[in-house]
């Protein structure tokens, strides 16, 4: 559900917005944009493969079947990738796994996983000096192959394994890549890699319930199932509710009225420390997407900031409270923990203390959360809230989806494309040149020439 409350004129004031009637004056543009986006999907070149993959059961039934058959026999899985192709994987893990797998040792379910997604060789020497590398799974996404922070990756791994494996050392590599082309695939079959394939129609940010999340997921022991539902009822919702009732085109539109009204940061915070990494994936999804030159040669997006609750209360929210007027603030609250724990009375003399008492630690989260959603819209802050009943497999899978539908449909009205990324392109092409890839010669010597050196 997504609360809209302190969006509105009645609770917020000037900086409030006529919500019903501007749900009533948008809800034919938003069901045109909608059925325009659908109408794509079946086109390989829109890039809209991904609101298909949670009804996608041959997928699904790939990446089941793989992973049975590492079930036993690794303690550690190695997760290769970067941006899409690793903080899907990290927040679904991070959210759904037990919090401190890592020191359950053996006992503990599913595969103790680690990403490694920068090139930061101090991490990833040491990550490589405690795992034993004959208990150790490595998975390497790359759609093409040719990611440069992944492959770097996947050289000191594959040295490793071949050090410490010998022959066999392939059997503990599985490729995640285009199914037909780029750098891995001839690699997949000359080395005898086990493989599952991205579909081409589905980008790296857009991909976590393609075998890009969902793979890393089973290993961790995560009811992908389940989540895989919920991302399939938020497709439902999308496509058969109108606007007034459809949480992604709402939290699309009361995004988009506030940029016209110059609000250009957007934050995402969620109130739970084992959903904190679904901010960082939001912030890549928000930003990459949305972030364009418009065919006109005007600029769009707005800025993805990151927070977490309570953590970031006694931080950034006194920037949110008194600093400048210009951001929309989403809160995900959930209404149950995993597991109820409660305050004891440890200090039965202390009133400053006791008053906690025999109250439930998500009692306490959820009302600094609703505190803070209230003193933000005391200050005429705007901000709204996805309210999930508890942190389970379903309900992730239901705000995943949900966020990126309603990514596509701002970029949709926006009148751009979404799916594409040619920031990020020239800041790969300039890092071959400088690195000596083959084929970037001649960029490499305009960059020598302009001063700029690795």
């Amino acid at each position: 559900m997504l609360n809209t409350a302190n969006i509105t004129r009645e609770r917020l004031g000037a900086e409030g917005l006529e919500w019903d009637n501007e749900l009533s004056s948008h809800s034919a543009a938003f069901a045109a944009a909608r059925d325009a986006l659908l109408s794509r999907t079946d086109d390989e070149s829109a890039m809209l493969g991904w609101v298909g993959l949670p009804e996608d059961a041959a997928m699904l039934a790939a990446a089941q079947k793989l992973a049975a058959q590492y079930a036993g026999k690794f303690d550690d899985l190695i997760v290769l990738g970067i941006g899409g192709s690793s903080l899907g994987g990290l927040a679904i893990i991070t959210a759904l796994q037990h919090p401190y797998r890592a020191l359950q040792g053996k006992s503990g379910h599913g595969m103790r996983v680690h990403f490694v997604e920068n090139v930061d060789g101090d991490s990833i020497s040491a990550l490589l000096e405690v795992l034993d590398p004959k208990r150790t799974l490595v998975n390497v996404i790359s759609k093409s192959g040719t990611t440069t922070e992944t492959m770097s990756a996947y050289l000191i791994c594959k040295a490793w394994l071949e050090a410490s494996v010998g022959a066999n050392w392939s059997e503990q590599i599985v490729a995640t890549t285009d199914p037909v082309k780029g750098v891995l695939r001839p690699m997949v079959a000359q080395y005898g890699f086990s493989a599952l394939s991205v579909p081409p129609s589905v980008g790296g940010r857009f991909s976590v319930f393609s075998s890009v999340g969902t793979l890393p997921a089973l290993l961790a022991g995560v009811d992908v199932a389940a989540l895989l539902r919920g991302a399939s009822r938020a497709n439902q919702e999308f496509k058969t509710q109108s606007l007034s009732d459809n949480a992604a085109m709402q939290f699309a539109l009361a995004n988009i009225l506030y940029a016209a009204r110059g609000k250009n940061i957007v934050v995402l915070m969620p109130y739970s420390t084992r959903a904190r990494f679904i901010a960082d994936w939001f912030a890549q999804l928000w930003a990459e997407s949305l972030g364009k030159i418009h065919r006109d040669g005007h600029r769009t997006g707005t800025t993805p900031v990151k927070a977490v609750g309570a953590t970031d209360q006694h931080s950034v929210v006194q920037l949110f409270m008194e600093g400048p007027n210009d951001k929309l603030i989403a809160f995900v609250r959930f209404e149950a923990a995993g597991k109820e724990t409660l305050i004891p009375n440890s200090e039965p003399t202390q009133p400053d203390m006791n008053y906690l008492a025999n109250k439930s630690f998500q009692t306490l989260l959820n009302a600094e959360q609703a505190a803070t959603a209230n003193a933000l819209r005391t200050m005429e802050k705007p901000n709204l809230t996805f309210a999930l009943e508890a942190l389970t497999a379903e309900n992730l899978g239901w705000l995943m989806q949900t966020l990126m539908l309603s990514t596509a449909i701002v970029g949709e009205i926006w009148g751009i494309d979404a799916f594409n990324q040619p920031g990020v392109e020239l800041g790969k092409k300039f890092t071959y040149a400088l690195m000596g890839r083959p084929g970037f010669e001649d960029e490499r010597k305009r960059l020598e020439a302009e001063g700029v050196t690795g």
